[in-house]
């Protein structure tokens, strides 16, 4: 076959191969690998799909620099969530050495119990995550402490960690200030209030649904933490002092600060507070021999930060749940991250996604199939391009043509992006959110996905409503049709 000098459409075998080779791979590092696929086996899938999306392309007439072009810059798209995560890998670390995780155990052991532990971590970070709009920031603070609170109490972590990620997303689905919820408005070009006040129908039954579900799950029976406390009480000073660095994480939050800035801001709060209320603890992590003190608690501090807190207390549970954290912890996640958006970003030069989405469109004859049609194509893109926004963007740019020829008003198609492309993208290993997830809760996607029931109702629900005809709102007669959004200028995960 000769190479056209012209790129030219792809059939649908052809955009269905490096798909399927990505699927196919995966699960064949899955079965060889298992949990500990996602330390190199799949990135070496997404490489080789990669290849595989590069190559056809290639035969399509697309230039190989333009390809190379098109995977360098959808990975500088993810530069914003790398960053992040080596942002929470610090603030873990240096949390760990001052104390403030162990503190939320402590007291999360004291006030908490087996049997609702599971409903009131998905409430927790419901509403932490509502009031600040953001499920990065919940779950790389108040969630790894809780995940702190599952494992010492001897509780699933697959399960808590589910119970968090869906507590988180509820907030980042349905917050103003969230940034997927603001995209969804942009790209259906709905006015933001309006999308969030349709949206929160769908949401509050979602995280009803989901509370019944982690109520049920909890176990029956007494907890005994008295040896775990006593050696919290023996290693740790615990005081409310502790909670510091996480009230200033929230505080600017709130505030609307950057992830970025405000979780590193926590991590440095963390290294600060552990230096004034365990001077002796930084300078013996430190191992500094005769360095000055001052000296000596500033190599503490950074190594904490870069290479995470090691715990010695000789209590093997306790050191256990203080040791972890550091940016290179997020190493191996930040490499899935790059791989997956560098294959995403070849998939979509070369049109793949379009041809996929293109006869799903044609073949929706009802309202219901259209919504149906719309929430596969966003799940679709998020495992295909491995990024919530483009999840966002793509299908709600594609499907809009087809929800005003129907009538149908934007905010149903706003509705049913944010419903489906947000919360599914924490079920993706690969995609940014599921590498972020399972790297943050240490937990791999595979093990929580059955559990995070949130992100699996979510879809569901906003497919049966529409064939149910519930909510589905209709633009009035004459009414002028709203401009096309656009998508923020700044995109910062998870904020």
């Amino acid at each position: 076959m000769k190479r056209p000098a012209e790129p030219q459409p792809l059939t649908l075998t052809e955009a269905i191969i490096p798909v399927g080779s990505l699927i196919a791979l995966v699960a064949l590092s899955y079965f060889l690998f298992g949990d500990a696929g996602a330390a190199g086996p799949n990135q070496v899938a997404l490489i080789v799909a990669t290849m595989i999306a590069a190559f056809i392309g290639w035969r399509h007439g697309h230039d190989l620099d333009d390809l190379g072009k098109a995977a360098s810059d959808s990975v500088s798209t993810g530069i914003g969530a790398i960053f992040i995560l080596f942002a929470v890998g610090a603030l873990i670390g240096t949390w760990a050495l001052s104390g403030t995780l162990v503190a939320m155990v402590y007291y999360g052991l004291h006030l908490l119990s087996p049997n609702y532990f599971y409903v009131t971590a998905c409430a927790i970070t419901a509403l932490v995550a509502a009031s600040i709009g953001t499920s990065w920031t919940v779950v790389g603070t108040i969630g790894v402490g809780l995940m702190g609170i599952a494992i010492s109490m001897d509780l699933s972590p697959a399960i808590a960690a589910g119970a968090i990620i869906s507590g988180a997303y509820f907030g980042d689905k349905s917050s103003p200030l969230s940034d997927s919820a603001n995209l969804c408005a942009a790209a259906a070009g709905v006015p933001l209030y309006q999308h969030i006040r349709e949206t929160l129908l769908t949401s509050i039954v979602v995280l009803a649904i989901s509370l019944g579900v982690f109520f049920l799950l909890g176990q029956p029976g007494e907890y005994d933490a008295t040896d775990k406390m006593a050696a919290i009480e023996a290693s740790f000073h615990i005081s409310p002092v502790l909670f510091a660095p996480l009230v200033v994480v929230i505080g600017l939050a709130l505030f609307r600060v950057p992830a970025f800035t405000a979780i590193i801001l926590g991590a440095l709060a963390g290294g600060l507070l552990a230096v004034f209320v365990a001077p002796e603890r930084v300078i013996a992590f430190a191992d500094a021999g005769t360095l000055p003190a001052p000296i000596a608690l500033l190599k503490g501090v950074w190594l904490a930060m870069a290479s995470g807190y090691t715990s010695t207390s000789g209590f093997e549970p306790m050191d256990q749940l203080a040791s972890r954290g550091g940016m290179d912890s997020m190493l191996n996640t930040i490499w899935l991250v790059v791989t997956a958006l560098a294959f995403g970003g070849v998939v979509e030069k070369t049109g793949v996604l379009d041809r996929l989405i293109a006869p799903i469109i044609e073949k929706a004859k009802s309202d219901g199939a259209l919504v149906g049609s719309l929430a596969t194509s966003s799940v679709a893109t998020n495992l295909v391009a491995a990024d919530q926004y483009i999840a966002i963007v793509l299908p709600g740019r594609m499907f809009r043509g087809a929800f005003q020829q129907r009538g149908l008003a934007p905010v149903v198609l706003s509705r049913t992006v944010g419903d489906t492309a947000t919360p599914t993208s924490a079920l993706i290993p690969w995609n940014s959110c599921g590498a972020y997830m399972a790297a943050t809760l240490g937990v791999s996607t595979w093990s929580y996905a059955p559990y995070a029931v949130f992100s699996i109702v979510s879809p569901l629900l906003t497919v049966a409503i529409a064939y149910a005809g519930i909510r589905m709102l209709r633009v009035p007669a004459g009414a002028p049709v709203s401009p096309a959004g656009s998508a923020p200028a700044h995109r910062d995960s998870g904020a």
